[in-house]
């Protein structure tokens, strides 16, 4: 298994891409969201979570 530095959100990206590929979907969901946190365009973040639909069981702080 590769390892994952993650300092932006193509890192998130990436890497929720390979959990999705490998049926880990909902930590690619995971992934998705935080690199959604990560993108300032809001249209942008919309289009990265819409690309993985599968629900969390994430808590808001």
């Amino acid at each position: 298994m590769p390892f994952f530095s993650f300092n932006t959100a193509a890192d998130y990206l990436d890497a929720a891409r390979e959990m999705a590929a490998s049926g880990r979907t909902a930590l690619a969901r995971l992934l998705a969201e935080a690199a959604a946190e990560l993108t300032p365009d809001p249209a942008e973040a919309a289009r990265i979570l819409g690309d993985f639909p599968a629900s969390t069981l994430r808590q808001e702080d």
